[in-house]
């Protein structure tokens, strides 16, 4: 038997992205969900789990951005491990994934996807 759950997907407006400082994380709040919002250009804008996947400390706003190659990345500010910005993979250590979460900037405000299961 194969049971499917669909999802409804909705975007959360958070703040003005002129709020955001291009380079450093700030924190938003979704429902129980402490996101890491990190702005790297005029419209470019990523979401992230705030808990550091190795600690469980709330953090990641706080790392540390930057690029492998092409990748763009966010580096733990406690152990220093490197994740992909836009897959969550840990570059430096295989058995971790940072969660993503879609984001854009649409008239001036960043909106971060929320999935919630159909009602």
């Amino acid at each position: 038997m194969t049971i499917t759950i669909e999802a409804t997907t909705t975007w959360v407006r958070v703040c003005e992205v002129r709020e955001l400082e291009p380079g450093w994380g700030e924190v938003a709040l979704l429902g129980t969900d402490q996101v890491a919002l990190v702005r790297l250009g005029d419209d470019e804008v990523y979401a992230v789990d705030h808990r550091d996947p190795h600690t469980g400390a709330p953090v990641m706003a706080r790392g540390i951005t930057g690029s492998r190659g092409d990748r763009l990345t966010i580096a733990s500010p406690l152990h220093k491990e490197v994740y992909d910005l836009v897959t969550g993979e840990c570059l430096t250590n295989g058995e971790l994934s940072l969660r993503v979460f879609g984001a854009r900037v649409l008239d001036g405000m960043v909106e971060v996807e929320v999935l919630s299961p159909a009602s």
